[in-house]
Parts: structure tokens; sequence; C-alpha cells
């Protein structure tokens, strides 16, 4: 992993990005770009999906949640097969998917069809998301030139996402189709291209059998996890359904741990996870998305229901976090080689808390540039320190053919955090809301929420912080070890001048 300490070179004209190499990630970027885009688009144009469509409230959450159902459920199959079945095929083929996907989405007539379609873009994107992540770190080598592509690459789901927000506010004043159709000519430019440009890789052929039981526990386990979260505020947290699923669920991922330890060739090789780098990372995912999740889930409500303002007006609020993220795209990978990932992180995490913080002051009238514009500023400015510094720590120091198996896991940690920590959240705004429907009755029982997203974003701090300690051990050990080098190779010097000394004693005798 980079340290402060690391002093990275310029590059050697053989090190330098050529032009496949910058093809190879912008195909890689438009992937990750479009699933967030499809992400932010498709929750402004769901009131005008109902009301074409006539479904109600309950079935047109299951348009959301049926991209999260196949998305979280299958991202650990979907790394581990980018590793064995090859990532270029895994990825080129998932985003053929995606794009015919994309098509009968937006011209279905049925509130099933279209949550299938939902499902089938999320399963898709299960695979899009670990193969595309594994091909840039096996690619880029680790160190100066991967952090650039990596911080270039997480900036895109960033950007895709405030992007996403403006356009489906656009869009859906002619037709919420046109936010369902509009991934699928990109998905298809991306799959051209892809053709022509990502590198061949080989199948892992060294790998002893495929890990059918743990493919079945691990998904299982996921889709069920998943499911359980998305369904426990509607059906009710203590209700025996909930707690069963969730038995469920702890039965099935003690029995997947031990078909892994047991595995030749496991989905996940548990000992992945002994590294605290690891830890901190897969764990500060959670933290970081489960906060940002469901900040923006509630500001969105309060924008739109209290505050009276459009769907565009909303996303427009949101565009300064997005566009301080995408400038700063270019610079962070020189950031990472500077400063290191841990530092980074810890630095992230705590101007998330102060933003998240500062928007509790939020009121029935607010004045934009004084109460929403700094949180909105300060939580850009954690997202683009935080997110591509996850990413870069998580696969730092991992075997190429682990890559995949990693990126699924990452991609995981965020899913499963968002879906948990939205639910918890969603129960806390539920549990205080009053019998009164009043503005400033509605608008206190969302401050508990954010007062929840403040605490977890504290919990990630507070996670992270950990590593710096293990960071500064490092950098006292790599400086140890220099000054004993220095102290060596002085005594080595006074050694030689004293035999030359000698020399020309003898010489004059």
């Amino acid at each position: 992993m980079t340290s402060p300490l690391t002093t990275s070179a310029a590059p050697s004209p053989a090190a330098r990005w050529t032009p496949r190499l910058w093809g190879t990630l912008l195909v890689l970027c438009a992937a990750m770009f479009l699933d967030a885009l499809d992400v932010s688009m498709v929750g402004v144009a769901l009131p005008s999906i109902g009301s074409e469509l006539d479904l109600s409230t309950s079935t047109l959450q299951w348009i959301v949640s049926g991209y999260i159902l196949g998305y979280g459920g299958l991202l650990l199959l979907g790394g581990r097969a980018a590793d064995l079945l090859g990532r270029r095929q895994v990825f080129l083929v998932a985003l053929g998917v995606f794009a015919l996907a994309s098509l009968l989405g937006g011209l279905v007539d049925s509130g099933p069809l279209l949550i299938a379609s939902r499902f089938i873009k999320g399963l898709s994107a299960a695979f899009t998301a670990p193969a595309g992540l594994s091909i840039i770190t096996t690619t880029f080598p680790e160190g100066p030139l991967r952090n650039r592509a990596l911080s270039i690459y997480v900036t895109c789901a960033a950007t895709g996402f405030s992007m996403g927000l403006v356009l489906s506010g656009l869009l859906t004043e002619a037709s919420w189709r046109l936010t369902m159709l509009l991934p699928a000519p990109i998905a298809v430019i991306a799959l051209i291209a892809g053709l022509k440009l990502i590198p061949r890789s080989e199948r892992d052929r060294t790998h002893r059998g495929y890990d059918i039981p743990g493919a079945i526990l691990g998904t299982a386990s996921m889709l069920l996890l998943v499911f359980t979260v998305v369904q426990a505020p509607e059906v009710g947290w203590a209700t025996a359904r909930t707690l069963l699923s969730f038995l469920a669920v702890a039965v099935l991922l003690t029995v997947f741990v031990r078909v892994e330890r047991r595995s030749p060739s496991p989905l996940i090789r548990l000992g992945v996870l002994r590294s605290g780098n690891q830890i901190r990372a897969q764990l500060g995912a959670m933290a970081f998305f489960g906060s940002y999740v469901s900040f923006q889930f509630l500001v969105t409500i309060y924008m739109q229901s209290l505050l009276g303002w459009s769907a565009l007006h909303t996303a427009l609020a949101f565009l300064p976090a997005g566009a301080l993220v995408a400038l700063s795209s270019t610079k962070m990978g020189a950031i990472v080689d500077r400063f290191g990932t841990p530092r980074l992180i810890v630095a992230g995490f705590a101007l998330m808390v102060v933003g998240y913080a500062l928007f509790l002051r939020v009121d029935l009238d607010p004045v934009y540039a004084a109460v929403i514009l700094p949180s909105m500023l300060l939580i850009g400015a954690a997202c683009a320190l935080v997110f591509p510094s996850l990413n870069i720590q998580a696969t730092n120091g991992v075997e190429d053919h682990e890559q995949g198996m990693v990126s699924g896991l990452l991609n995981t940690s965020v899913q499963v955090g968002g879906a948990i920590f939205l639910a918890i959240v969603t129960a806390v705004v539920t549990a205080n809301t009053s019998e009164s429907s009043s503005p400033q009755a509605v608008l206190d029982s969302y401050r508990p929420g954010l007062a929840v997203v403040t605490a977890i974003a504290v919990a990630g701090l507070l996670i992270t912080a950990t590593g710096l300690r293990g960071q500064r051990t490092r950098q006292t050990t790599i400086l140890v070890a220099k000054s004993d080098d220095v102290q060596k190779s002085d005594d080595v010097q006074k050694k030689n001048e004293q035999v030359m000394e000698e020399a020309r004693v003898a010489a004059r005798d």
C-alpha cells in the first residue's frame, strides 16, 4: 500500500497510458456511470410510472427494491465468476444483458414486467461492477497508475448519480419511459468499444473445481438478507416473518462459512479478511454508503414534500456535491500517493460527520446558500476522499486471481450497508412520526433520522481511524530501518577509511 513516505517518480514512457488504456478505462467508467445513473433516475420517475401503469405504492417500491435485490444478492457470485470465467467475458456478456433489460424496461406495459426488467438489470450490474473493478486492478499496476485509474473510475459513480437526478427531472417531463431507455444505447456503444479495447483475460485454469455449494449458499443468504431488510419497514421489524427471515440468514451464513473453510476453491477465501486494512475498507464502505443513501433519501423527501421543490430543483440542490467529486477525480490519485488511504478515509469521514451535523439546522424556510449548500459541499468533499480511497485500500496487496472476489465483496458491503442503514433510518423516522400532519411535526420526525445518519458516519470515522495507528507503526518501522541502514553505511565507510589509512602507512614504510 502506498504511504506518505512513498515517493512516486514520474512514470517512464512505457508506463504512461496508451490510447488503448484510456479507451479501456472509459469503457469501464461507462458501465459504472450507467449503474449509478440508473439507480438515481428511477426514483424521480416513480410517481409518473405509478400513474400511467396504475401501480400501488407497495408495487412501486419493488421497482427500486427489485434492482437492489438482484444487485446486492449476486455480487459475491459475480466477483468470483470474473476470476474463474474471465473478466472480459463476464463483463461484456453482463453489459449486453444490461442493455437488453434497459430496452425491455422502457417498452413494457405492466408492473410485474417492469419489476422483472429491474431485477435483471440489477443482476447484470452485479457482474459488471466487480468484473470492471478487477479489470482495472489487473490492468494497471499497483501504485500511482492504479490509484489514478481507480480515482477516475469510482468518481464516475458519483457523477452518474448526480447527473441521473438532473436528467430524470428533465426526461420525466416528456415520458418516464425515456429514463428507462436512456441507458440502452450508451450500454450498446460501451459494449462495441469494449469488444475492441478491453484486453483478453484467461480463465483461471489452476483452480480446483467450482464452489457450487458456496455459490448457492452465498447467493441465497445475500438475496434473503437484502429481501428481509427491504421488507422489514413495511411488515414490521418485530414480526415473526422478519425475525424468522433473519434467523434463516444467520443459518445460511453459518453454513456458508463452514463450506468456504473446507472448499478447495472457495467463493470467498476467508483468509483475505484477516487483513486489518481489508476489514476497515469493508466496514467503512458499509458506513459510507449507508449514511449517504439514507441522507439523500430523507433530504429528497424534505425538499419535495415540505419545501415544495420540484424534482429538477431538488436535483440541482444536490449538484454541487456531485460536481465537486467530478472536478477532483483527476487529482485524487496523486493525493492518495502522497497521503495514503487511511488518512484520506478518516479525513473524509470527519467532513461527512460535520456535513450531516450542520444539516440538522434546517427548518421550513431555509436559506440554501447559508444552510444547505455548506452541507452539500462538505459531503461532496467527503465522497471525493473516501470512495476512491476505500476502493484502493480494498484492492491493494491482493493477488490478480482474487481481485474479482475482493471487488465483489466490496460492492456487496456497499449495497448491504445501504439497504440495512436505510431501513434503520426509515424505521426511526416512522417511530417518531406523530399524529399531527403539520409540516413542523413532519420535520421533527426527520431529525432523529438525520441524527442516526450522523451517528453512522461517526461509527465509520471511529472504525477507520484505527488504521492510522497501524500506518504510524509502519512509518516508524520504515524510519528505524532507514536509520539502521544509514548507521551501517557510516560504519562501513569508517572501516574503509581505516583500511585505506593503514594501506598508506604501510606504503610509506
